[in-house]
């Protein structure tokens, strides 16, 4: 790709939006095969297949509405054979006298070769596409509330069934006159999220030394007086906003030390919540928080070859995807960013914590957009 640097006002995007958040930002349409998106001195404009144009035209934030199809004939002409995605995407490129675009740094190398071979100077974006994604607007933090509300739902069914369910031998947990294993919960979970609206995604239900591996999905019997990690981050069908939220739970009777690494990762994570504002750099507050736990008692370390204490980032961006720009710890914090803040302490023998929590970035502090309860035992 060419490091000239193309007009700033021409933009292309070639993805399916269901996957891809640039085209999603974009369009506010949902389609499961790409399709094309130029921006053109401010004029928008879509070039989708027959299938989709009729319901893009009602749906998507455009200007413009092409046929695909009609593209397609043109190169095609009288060849029975149809042509290759990139040829036709070169000649719309063409017709529209475009000659140098900005395009995402995931843009498909088959296609950029393509056009630069027709002379089409391509320039991969060196960060964010759409840099105002970072500050999400009021309409955006409405739509992530109800995205929490789904996220929620699922975790108020995850506490339910636990609460409902009974410490049999061996202190496995009974539900339904079974075993209630970390997949029967999951699914209880997921399926209270897709009735709410959501897309469930790989849900944590993790018990035990499991729990130690912070993205370990969690398996098998769930077990009595023992710290469960509920982490729960669905996506909304409506709207393709990400809900993240993070428990931990002990179903009975939570030992003195259960007690005391729960209380300090909350701890933790309170005096990360009380400190971000704009201007605090997240790198610092991450130490901070580190700093704290290695002053309780729990130090961030390697032992008998394993990674034990808080080895994973205080949060990261959500929005449009999962783990967003900004990082926790790549970013000073500004007005508009949404972040989760998601301490964690891991120490087989005893188990894993860790709380996590949605807040908005405000002129003097932040807002919290999730609105759980946080509590152990149940």
């Amino acid at each position: 790709m060419s490091s000239k640097k193309p007009d700033s006002k021409t933009r292309l995007i070639v993805a399916a939006s269901e996957n891809d958040p640039d085209m999603l930002y974009a369009t506010r349409f949902f389609a499961p095969d790409p399709f094309i998106f130029l921006e053109q001195n401010g004029k928008r404009t879509l070039v989708l297949s027959d299938l989709e144009i009729d319901r893009g035209r009602k749906q998507a934030k455009a200007d413009e509405f092409l046929p695909y199809s009609a593209f397609e004939k043109e190169v095609q002409g009288k060849s029975r054979k149809a042509p290759p995605y990139e040829k036709v995407l070169a000649h719309f490129l063409t017709k529209q006298k475009v000659r140098a675009a900005i395009v995402p740094a995931n843009f498909p190398l088959g296609y950029a070769r393509e056009l630069e071979s027709q002379k089409i100077r391509l320039q991969p974006t060196n960060g964010l596409f759409w840099p105002e994604r970072e500050a999400k607007s009021e309409a955006e933090l409405r739509q992530m509330r109800k995205a929490l509300e789904i996220t929620e739902a699922g975790m108020a069914r995850g506490i339910e069934v636990l609460k409902q369910a009974t410490p049999g031998k061996g202190e496995k947990l009974q539900w339904n006159g079974a075993d209630l294993t970390s997949e029967i919960l999951r699914a209880e979970i997921d399926t209270a999220i897709l009735r709410a609206g959501g897309l469930p995604a790989n849900t944590i239900v993790a018990g035990g030394d499991q729990a130690c591996d912070p993205h370990e999905r969690g398996h098998g019997p769930l077990k009595a007086n023992s710290l469960i990690i509920l982490d729960i981050f669905p996506r909304s069908a409506a709207t393709g906003y990400y809900g993240d939220l993070t428990r931990t739970v002990v179903r009975g009777r939570a030992s003195e030390e259960q007690h005391r690494l729960w209380d300090t990762v909350n701890k933790g994570q309170a005096l990360a919540l009380r400190k971000m504002k704009p201007g605090v750099d997240g790198l610092d507050l991450h130490n901070e928080v580190k700093r704290f736990f290695a002053e309780q008692g729990y130090p961030t370390e390697v032992r008998d070859g394993r990674q034990v204490g808080f080895f994973h980032g205080t949060g990261h961006g959500l929005g449009l995807e999962i783990h967003e720009h900004p990082r926790f710890q790549k970013t000073v914090f500004k007005v508009g960013q949404v972040l989760t803040v998601e301490p964690g302490l891991y120490y087989p023998g005893l188990g894993g914590v860790r709380t996590e929590d949605v807040v908005a970035i405000t002129k003097t502090g932040i807002r919290k957009l999730s609105r759980f309860p946080n509590e152990l035992e149940i």
